[in-house]
């Protein structure tokens, strides 16, 4: 009997013979997973792009290399992204104050902000993508808990129509049901683990651009100073 039962469910016949609403329920689930696999490889892509095109400025920038000639490079480049980006406009900000002849702390002090902004505005684009992932991860488990809810509760209420209830005429509408909840977990569960993947990432990388603005501003000041005493 169980050997029978066995072989008439199939899972692909539970989904097409679902209600339309846990149908509906997991055609949601279904794209929704497909998104999260989409950002997560988008995201992947963009944080490996950003490390490498960050060590790569690092290396050219700490080689010694004049920071009017990063600079003019920088400038050409209409791609720039990433620590190239930060600099251009840290080191920009920085020769349009020197131009005005300002004082060396009000010059520092300028080129800290834009730098900062800088930083933000190129981890927001970074970013992009986060916050659904958190969404999915966080919603998905419970729209596939309704769908279970919805699919059992057809079920029962199917149940009261049956003079005898075994389990041959239960066991397909709970199997029905339950995969719902099995699709919204599988959506959500890539979904968070890959949030919390990208979110260190994120950190990691934010924290590697602004130990490098520190020492940009570290070293223009120290030529502002040497440029000083050099007048005097």
């Amino acid at each position: 009997m169980a050997t029978q039962l066995e072989s008439s469910i199939h899972i692909s016949d539970l989904i097409l013979q679902a209600s339309p609403v846990v149908q509906l329920v997991m055609l949601i689930l279904v794209l929704a997973s497909l998104l999260s696999w989409y950002l997560i490889a988008k995201l992947h892509m963009t944080y490996k792009k950003a490390q490498q095109g960050d060590d790569h400025f690092q290396k050219i920038f700490w080689s010694g290399a004049e920071l009017n000639t990063l600079y003019n490079n920088a400038q050409v480049n209409s791609k720039r992204e990433g620590l190239e980006d930060i600099f251009y406009q840290g080191m920009g900000e920085f020769l349009k104050l020197k131009k005005s002849k300002a004082d060396t702390a009000p010059t520092i002090d300028g080129t800290e902000r834009i730098l900062r902004v800088g930083l933000s505005r190129d981890q927001s684009n970074m970013e992009q993508g986060l916050g659904t992932l958190a969404s999915i991860g966080s919603v998905a488990p419970y729209i596939g808990l309704f769908g279970t809810v919805w699919g059992i509760m057809n079920a029962f209420i199917g149940l009261a129509q049956v003079e005898q209830v075994t389990l041959a005429t239960v066991a397909p509408g709970i199997a029905e049901a339950l995969i719902a909840t099995a699709i919204g977990l599988f959506a959500a569960i890539p979904a968070v683990l890959a949030f919390n993947h990208f979110t260190s990432k994120s950190e990691e990388v934010y924290s590697e651009r602004a130990l490098f603005a520190e020492e940009m501003v570290a070293l223009l000041q120290r030529q502002s100073v040497g440029k000083t005493q050099e007048t005097e």
